[in-house]
């Protein structure tokens, strides 16, 4: 007897399980990187309570959520980073209608926002290309690695290069945006870079969706330190 196609099984339930139009919802609504709660993921979804919670354990037996419970209420957060890549990759493929393609995605979301927990958007792709342009970060289509120079131009934003290497999860590697059609950096890099730029409140949160906003302050310092213009209507690179 064959031995069973274990692999080919097992992304068969995952699909099935990111394919129903609820649950999809559900978990494009955690792509922010924050966690949810079940009547918050219900609203989302707009399904009731139960069906919420039916929905919500097949999503956890597939590891594409996990649960945290504080009190009386349980959060639900994406699995991990892996999960989000996916969900970014299936955005690229359901906007793919050939070349010249015209998006549709709406300027909040379009010029900067969340991919789990690194920056998309313009934004994200010209960071991106800044790193790699500047000589920080080097690479193939895979994985990426920063420079000598890059880790002291991180370190000068409270970047720690060092301890992100010991980090159990990718280090750096290109993520195809779904709105641009290239890539913005995905990684523990990449998160540490989200997180340098909220803390110094370059970008803020914005409560819709996975909106970044930039500050007067982040556009100044991006445009100095990055090359990246940004305007009132788009977010273009310096010439």
């Amino acid at each position: 007897m064959p031995a069973p196609h274990v692999a080919e099984e097992s992304s068969a339930r995952i699909a099935a399980a990111i394919g129903d139009p609820a649950r999809a919802r559900m978990l494009y609504a955690l792509m922010d990187g924050r966690a949810l709660t079940s009547t918050e993921l219900a609203l989302v979804a707009a399904v009731g309570p139960s069906t919420a919670s039916a929905h919500l354990n097949r999503l956890k037996r597939e590891r594409l959520v996990r649960v945290l419970i504080q009190g009386r209420h349980r959060y639900y957060s994406l699995y991990g980073a892996g999960v989000a890549g996916v969900l970014e990759s299936l955005s690229v493929l359901a906007g793919r209608v050939g070349s010249g393609v015209q998006t549709r995605t709406p300027d909040h979301l379009r010029v900067a926002r969340t991919c789990y927990d690194h920056i998309a958007g313009t934004l994200g792709v010209l960071l991106h290309d800044h790193l790699l342009a500047a000589g920080w970060m080097a690479g193939g289509d895979a994985n990426y690695e920063v420079t000598p120079k890059g880790s002291r131009a991180l370190d000068a934003l409270g970047i720690d290069v060092e301890k992100l290497r010991r980090e159990r999860r990718r280090f750096a590697f290109p993520c195809l945006d779904w709105s641009e059609r290239r890539c913005h950096l995905g990684g523990a890099v990449g998160a540490a870079l989200l997180g340098a730029l909220l803390e110094r409140r370059w970008v803020t949160r914005e409560r819709r969706e996975r909106t970044l906003a930039v500050t007067a302050l982040g556009a100044r310092e991006l445009r100095s330190r990055f090359g990246v213009v940004l305007t009132t209507a788009r977010v273009r690179s310096a010439s």
